[in-house]
């Protein structure tokens, strides 16, 4: 479960003070699926890091399955946001030099899994997500659909609780987002929670929750059944 109690932050832009979060109370039980909406700088992609540990808040306390997040120190976060997270975003973020395979494997690498886990974890990955044949490609050599499954794919090799998207095919076609979106669903429907960032009105509906962020602020917070 993701709790956050008070949770502001601030962001100082050359002599003038941006409240990027004021105040925001949520509650997100596990295995939920929460579309994040709202305009830009309205403190959507602010929450997003805060839940996921890139971001430490200002005030107010964040709790993760239980435990205070913000009472531990930088090196346990990142050991948790290893392990409890994973994160998708719009440009994909895959290391140019490395192929589909090497960028899978590497939150393997970093967790110091042994050669023998990580590859039968890769290629397990590589099969599920339909990338077998082109798991030995550089991301420049992919599509743009074959490149956010790999980001997918690596986002979830260490069996996370919780999955992060932020705008997830915003640099995608239709086809290859709508592709993409189903893989996140199905990840849902394995009960991994789900927080979605997203300006497309049409994606956010799909979303069993909706979220809408003004100026730092929970606007509203509804549900809906997916369509």
């Amino acid at each position: 479960m993701i709790q956050l109690e008070n949770i502001s932050k601030v962001f100082t832009v050359g002599d003038e003070k941006v409240h990027a979060l004021r105040n925001v109370d949520l509650t997100i039980d596990t295995g939920e699926y929460v579309a994040i909406m709202g305009p830009s700088g309205s403190g959507k992609s602010t929450m997003l890091n805060m839940i996921g540990l890139l971001d430490r808040p200002d005030s107010g306390v964040y709790s993760l399955e239980g435990q205070d997040m913000t009472a531990l120190d930088d090196s346990r976060q990142a050991e948790l946001r290893r392990h409890k997270i994973g994160f998708i975003f719009q440009f994909f973020h895959l290391v140019p030099r490395m192929t589909a395979a090497e960028n899978i494997e590497l939150p393997m690498m970093l967790a110091g899994l042994d050669t023998r886990e990580r590859k039968k974890r890769m290629e397990r990955s590589v099969e599920a997500f339909g990338l077998a044949d082109r798991a030995g490609h550089r991301p420049d050599q992919l599509s743009g659909g074959q490149r956010q499954r790999v980001a997918i794919a690596r986002a979830t090799i260490m069996q996370p609780h919780i999955l992060l998207a932020d705008e997830p095919t915003g640099n995608l076609d239709r086809v290859s987002g709508g592709e993409v979106i189903n893989i996140l669903e199905e990840l849902n429907s394995q009960n991994i929670t789900l927080l979605m960032v997203t300006h497309d009105p049409e994606l956010g509906r799909r979303a069993r929750r909706q979220i809408h962020m003004v100026d730092g602020q929970i606007e509203t917070d509804n549900s809906s059944p997916t369509g």
